[in-house]
């Protein structure tokens, strides 16, 4: 829920304090963009993985936490995917996540961008804030 502003009159001058709803604001705009960037960053890992059970596909997601965090990476189902992530002495290092993100840099701050962009506007921020955690495998 948005906190409202807080008015305060003095002396015949109103004072508006809008601190809370802007933190909100942000906060939520942050966890937004993460969701966005979590999506995204776990579809291009997928696109890379190469499937011999399809285990790997299915249990590739992100958390989008309410913190401000953002985690990706395999459940446990998919443990042995860690194992072609880091490699051993049996896999050879395959770095979807970490190949991922790092050819991604770019659109990962457009979609950074394009949220913190909208705090100016703050209709259209909230018309893209869901206050949910997401945990997904998109």
């Amino acid at each position: 829920m948005v906190p409202s502003a807080i008015k305060i009159t003095k002396n015949g001058v109103q004072y508006i304090n809008q601190v809370d709803r802007t933190k909100y604001m942000l906060k939520e705009l942050v966890h937004a963009a993460n969701k966005d960037v979590g999506k995204y960053v776990t579809r291009e890992a997928k696109k890379n993985m190469t499937s011999r059970t399809g285990r790997g596909k299915k249990n590739t997601q992100y958390w989008a936490r309410k913190d401000g965090s953002l985690q990706v990476g395999y459940k446990p189902g998919g443990f042995y995917m860690g194992f072609e992530e880091l490699g051993t002495s049996n896999h050879t290092k395959k770095e979807f996540l970490k190949n991922a993100v790092l050819q991604s840099k770019n659109e990962i701050r457009k979609i950074q961008g394009t949220y913190i962009k909208s705090i100016e506007d703050e209709n259209k921020a909230l018309g893209i804030i869901d206050e949910s955690e997401e945990i997904g495998n998109e």
